[in-house]
């Protein structure tokens, strides 16, 4: 295995662990509306990724930080041609950080109520245009012979990625939802059952729906085999969630996410930006990548650093694994 065969399957890692992580914080943020019936309720719901959110995009970080140093050309044409689509994604996590922060800073009702609006919002947007972003990525996008993209942001929103936005949004929402059963106490854990198995069922067909559609483009055999885990996965998940058993649907809804993205990557492989417009125009792991030396450096560095990174954010969710409900909730917040 060459060093950008494998610095492209490092990067699917990092964007895939991003999906994973800060999926079921989208999910939990617009659930703050569906199903939080009130302010403590959305309190909780909020308190349940407080300790970990800004860790989870940490990851985002990192995989835009490897894309850019492993493979420059991939980097420029994926941040040119998805230009709006990310800054608007870079706008949401901007204020839905602050609006986690800054909601508890005073007991108003507007005040808390227009924090709980803008945390709703920037937690529904993200996820769909993630979506249209990954989608587009392996339906290819018009890339001349310079590398750069030449079409307009008209041409991102097709079927396919505009159905791979919606998928991926209710997809992070119902993962959103099953972390909130296994999160939370009383009243709001049945609902988040409730809500996650109505939610499953919507995911479930627009997974089918959009992975289908993806083998049938560009799928091989790897990415069948994946795309089928993530359908038995999510049937899992689903039949867990209904017995009761929250950590087991966690467990099996993360998959879900993971074999979803895993499919897209698998299919994707070896190109990283298809060209519509000439095949051989396309970027690929060897025509993008950076020298030998520089990925050789990066493997170095990246040995020593992710276990430490891992260890540390796992004993992050070890020490914050405790269950909360409305009655931990202090008056006025």
């Amino acid at each position: 295995m060459h060093l950008h065969d494998l610095w492209f399957i490092l990067i699917a890692v990092l964007w895939i662990g991003y999906f994973f992580l800060e999926g079921f914080d989208f999910g939990v943020g617009v659930l703050t509306k569906l199903l939080a019936r009130n302010s403590t309720e959305r309190r909780v719901l909020i308190n349940t990724i407080g300790p970990v959110w800004d860790g989870n995009e940490v990851w985002l970080i990192t995989a835009a930080g490897a894309t850019f140093a492993a493979f420059p050309d991939w980097y420029a044409t994926m941040f040119s041609g998805f230009y709006i689509p990310l800054l608007i994604t870079l706008f949401c996590l901007i204020v839905r950080g602050v609006a986690f922060e800054y909601r508890a800073k005073r007991s108003g009702a507007r005040w808390q109520r227009n924090w709980e609006e803008a945390t709703f919002w920037t937690s529904l947007l993200p996820p769909f245009l993630w979506g249209v972003i990954f989608a587009n990525m392996v339906r290819g996008l018009a890339i001349d012979a310079d590398k750069s993209f030449v079409g307009g942001l008209g041409d991102l929103f097709n079927g396919y990625a505009i159905l791979g936005g919606f998928m991926t949004l209710v997809l992070f929402v119902c993962h959103g939802a099953v972390f909130a059963a296994l999160k939370t106490l009383g009243e709001i854990r049945d609902r988040a059952r409730t809500q996650a198995i109505q939610l499953g069922v919507v995911a479930g067909l627009l997974l089918i729906a959009f992975l289908i559609w993806t083998q049938a483009d560009s799928g091989n055999g790897r990415s069948l085999g994946v795309m089928i885990v993530a359908f038995v996965a999510l049937v899992g998940a689903l039949v867990m969630t209904r017995l009761g058993r929250d950590g087991w649907a966690f467990t099996l809804s993360g998959l879900t996410v993971v074999a979803t993205f895993a499919t897209l990557f698998l299919a994707l492989y070896p190109d990283v930006m298809p060209s519509t417009l000439d095949p051989d125009r396309s970027l690929t792991v060897s025509n993008a990548a950076s020298s030998s030396y520089t990925l050789k450096v990066m493997t170095i560095v990246a040995a020593v650093f992710t276990p430490i990174v891992l260890i540390y954010q796992s004993w992050t969710y070890w020490v914050f694994r405790r269950r909360i409900g409305v009655q931990h909730i202090p008056a006025g917040h």
